[in-house]
């Protein structure tokens, strides 16, 4: 039972960081002349082969998610940590791997207060 709870929280988890990381993506896209295609949802590769984000826009979409997840979650996590970067798998390769990195990130916090 408390793993099908543990499931549902994560899911809900899931989908709060979603709407947050496709409502920054959605204010970027207001200043683009080239508009992200947003329909890839948690598949959009954010940072690598195919990417929508060079460097200098990965750190400016990063620090607007971080602002988003102090506003409305209360949480700072810094998302350009060296612990961040130096992954195997990159935080930055999907919407999908942002959100698992930052759910990993509010269970570290979580299990140190």
């Amino acid at each position: 039972m408390a793993s099908q709870a543990t499931t549902a929280a994560t899911g809900a988890e899931d989908e709060v960081l979603y709407g947050m990381i496709m409502g920054v993506l959605g204010e970027l896209n207001q200043g683009r002349e080239n508009p992200i295609e947003l329909g890839l949802g948690k598949g959009l590769v954010l940072f690598g082969r195919g990417a929508v984000f060079d460097s200098m826009g990965l750190v400016s979409f990063l620090s607007r998610v971080e602002e988003e997840l102090e506003d409305q979650l209360d949480q700072v996590i810094s998302l350009t940590s060296e612990k961040a970067v130096s992954r195997r798998q990159s935080p930055f390769a999907s919407v999908q791997a942002l959100i698992d990195f930052i759910r990993e990130e509010l269970a570290e916090q979580g299990a140190a207060t």
